[in-house]
């Protein structure tokens, strides 16, 4: 192209082109193309037509963006302009309100795809501080023809889900929390600001036939932007179901400027099982599990073992099973030592197949904390976590290990990013008030709870954690039976429901009903070692000792470390004279209590400790009784006297150990105070040999007859209460 002379004399370059009009051509074409472009994408999303076309489209009118600019720049050189400055900016205009009006379309509408953005948005200033990219997949729509097939939508979520938490460099919500918003209506800003993301991602599953069609949308919370979407149409099989899975986490972590380490982009693109029949067991075992009931979990159990007897080789199904089984001896009263066993063989086998699952880490912690291996649980734990940062589970059982340990502020710190992994999950909530009651926050547990009841009313974990915190936090026995009954009314098949009410009657005087519920409990799990032994505690403390003596027996042949059992026995020996046979009692259960070492005491052993310390005064191993007693007092500081998971008078013992009267009557009438009341008073009032030498003083039988007087307030209060008066739950979160 050469320039004229008048051109010469007149000016620079942005002159020529404005004189020839290339810039006016090049605003109207860019307009044009946008408006058109606009109209594709309508047209795409209204016909499902594939993704690539409107790829196509972007790209021609890229390329075609510079040949309108040669063309202008001629076209004003050898002919003369017919379109006017006026004319030109009308068709501009017209362009912009065509597109416009098709943008405005889209964003009222529901698309299933959309054009795809590299910029990753900014987190909402409600979202929790956290520098990651933060996302929730919400329940995918059934767009089969049968409803039946419901089960296979839910695990096809639930596993992109999966992939997408393997991503370190993303907060992903957990399921559980999702859930809540299934069929919802609320905006997608709401449901944003309600989990804490920026970005929410939602879609449908279509299968017909040996055919599977899977739509994802990838929506900024904020503008309501669609960053990216896609359609896969394959054939039904498991391979394509987790390439499709695989592809999808790939694709949203790129949309969001996540970056995959090595070892994720392989735990991302592994295909578990090629079987899809085992494939579907899976889902629905995960499915039952989920909902933390005694039958509900043993329906999982039975899942799990037909997906393994389908694929062996399915790892994921091992973790299933052996989840199902730890639950089971915390919701169904399974017998701990035969089911861990099983459990711990299905996890080795899991690992075997897979190194890498944050999942079977995890449940082996569990399995090492049921047997006090602390240390071991303590590290699986954070294996677990450094595989999978977004396993809400791990942080969750990671920090009841450290609470149990007396280790609260580390315990917060983990209990906190489960639920801003897990917002709307009930048991995570209530987890968290597990943390905060130990804390000595009562108020806030609470909240928790009920929020625990709010999110799902069918949970009896929740109605259980009110009524223990009413009774033993905050003194109100009387209101906590109805919520205890509610549990128990929910869940009939966990025995530790009926223990809750147990000791809450027998704490309130109402013994004979207590002794019927321990009744049925022993003649229906005779062989599960908790079981038995908690209900020797709660016989004991009724006052028959024959019972009590025989099923500790039993607890301890089935489990020989179950401290409840030995605690109930060697008291036994204690009141018959014989301190030796109490003391080889603990000798066997916990050598490390007595080894040649110091004792290591923190808040999963104090209790234990400091009993041991009793008989070990009677056998004249003063020096001892000192580390176990200066170390349980150590261990005691950071926590709460108050509720289930407090102290209780465990300070009151040391000092009547120590023989300093004065300061164990000063902390027992301090603790009645300040409410405490047990559980199971009556058992340290009449029993607990750590008590015995201040026992006969008239302080100690002083503040126990006002405890007794204040019983007798609540059981009043207890009658008086209408059997139909609702329970006062919060009933919004």
């Amino acid at each position: 192209m050469t320039d004229t002379p008048t051109e010469r004399e007149e000016g620079g370059a942005w002159a020529k082109l404005r004189r020839r009009k290339v810039v006016q051509w090049g605003v109207a074409y860019a307009a044009g193309a946008w408006g058109f472009l606009q109209g594709v994408q309508f047209l795409a999303e209204a016909f499902e037509w594939s993704s690539r076309v409107l790829k196509l489209s972007t790209l021609a009118f890229v390329l075609g963006l510079p040949v309108v600019l040669v063309l202008a720049w001629y076209h004003g050189d050898r002919g003369e302009q017919r379109v006017t400055r006026v004319e030109l900016a009308i068709v501009t205009l017209l362009f912009l309100i065509g597109g416009g009006l098709f943008w405005r379309y889209h964003s009222l509408s529901e698309p299933q795809l959309a054009t795809t953005t590299s910029s990753a948005p900014s987190e909402p200033a409600e979202a929790i501080a956290d520098p990651r990219p933060s996302i929730a997949v919400l329940p995918f729509d059934n767009r089969s023809a049968k409803q039946d097939d419901t089960y296979f939508v839910d695990g096809i979520h639930d596993d992109i889900l999966t992939q997408l938490s393997k991503v370190s460099g993303m907060r992903v919500i957990s399921r559980t929390s999702v859930e809540q918003f299934r069929d919802t209506k609320l905006p997608i800003k709401s449901i944003a600001e309600q989990l804490g993301v920026a970005q929410i991602l939602e879609g449908g599953v279509q299968r017909a036939g040996e055919r599977v069609r899977v739509t994802v949308q990838l929506i900024d919370a904020n503008t309501d932007a669609h960053l990216w979407a896609e359609n896969y149409d394959r054939e039904l099989t498991a391979a394509n179901i987790f390439a499709i899975q695989s592809e999808v986490a790939t694709a949203i972590a790129g949309a969001l400027k996540a970056t995959l380490t090595a070892g994720e982009k392989a735990r991302v693109a592994s295909v578990p099982t090629q079987n899809l029949e085992a494939w579907e067991a899976y889902q629905l075992g995960r499915q039952r599990m989920a909902k933390r009931t005694s039958a509900a979990l043993a329906d999982a159990e039975r899942f799990f073992h037909t997906s393994i007897d389908l694929d062996p080789t399915f790892a994921l199904a091992h973790v299933g099973l052996a989840d199902a089984l730890i639950l089971q001896t915390m919701y169904s009263g399974k017998p701990l030592e035969g089911t861990l066993a099983e459990a711990d063989t299905a996890l080795s086998q899991a690992l075997r197949l897979n190194p890498d699952l944050g999942e079977a880490w995890a449940s082996s912690a569990s399995i090492a904390k049921q047997k006090d291996q602390f240390d071991r649980a303590e590290s699986q734990y954070r294996k677990a976590i450094e595989l999978n940062s977004n396993y809400a589970t791990a942080h969750q059982w990671l920090s009841g290990l450290l609470l149990w340990n007396g280790r609260i502020e580390e315990a917060l710190s983990h209990a906190e990013e489960a639920v801003r992994l897990d917002p709307l999950s009930a048991i995570v909530n209530a987890s968290l008030g597990d943390v905060l009651e130990g804390a000595g926050r009562f108020a806030e547990a609470e909240t928790y709870y009920r929020r625990a009841v709010a999110i799902d009313p069918a949970m009896p974990g929740g109605y259980a954690r009110i009524g223990t915190l009413d009774a033993y936090a905050l003194n109100r026995l009387a209101d906590a039976v109805p919520f205890l009954n509610s549990a128990d009314n929910l869940d009939p098949g966990d025995p530790e429901n009926a223990f809750n009410r147990a000791a809450v009657l027998i704490d309130l005087g109402e013994v004979s009903e207590a002794m019927r519920l321990m009744e049925d409990v022993v003649r229906h799990w005779p062989d599960t070692s908790s079981i038995q032994s908690v209900a020797a505690s709660i016989l004991a403390t009724a006052g028959d000792w024959s019972a009590a003596v025989q099923l500790a027996r039993t607890a301890l042949e089935i489990d020989p470390r179950n401290g409840n059992a030995v605690y109930v026995l060697a008291t036994a020996d204690l009141k018959n004279g014989d301190a030796s046979a109490a003391r080889s009692r603990y000798a066997k259960a916990y050598p490390d209590l007595l080894a040649p070492a110091p004792p290591q005491i923190d808040g999963s052993n104090y209790f234990r400790a400091v009993s041991l310390a009793s008989i070990l005064q009677e056998t004249g191993e003063e020096e001892r009784v000192i580390q176990l007693l200066d170390g349980s007092e150590t261990a005691i500081g950071p926590m709460t006297r108050l509720s289930v998971a407090g102290y209780g008078i465990t300070d009151v013992r040391i000092h009547a150990l120590r023989g300093d009267k004065a300061r164990a009557l000063a902390a027992l009438r301090e603790a009645e105070k300040a409410g405490w009341r047990g559980p199971l008073w009556r058992f340290y009032r009449d029993i607990d040999p750590a008590l015995a030498s201040i026992r006969e003083e008239p302080e100690f039988k002083a503040v126990f007859a006002d405890i007794e007087r204040d019983m007798a307030r609540q059981r009043a209060a207890l009658a008086a209460r209408p059997k139909d008066a609702p329970l006062e739950v919060v009933t919004t979160h």
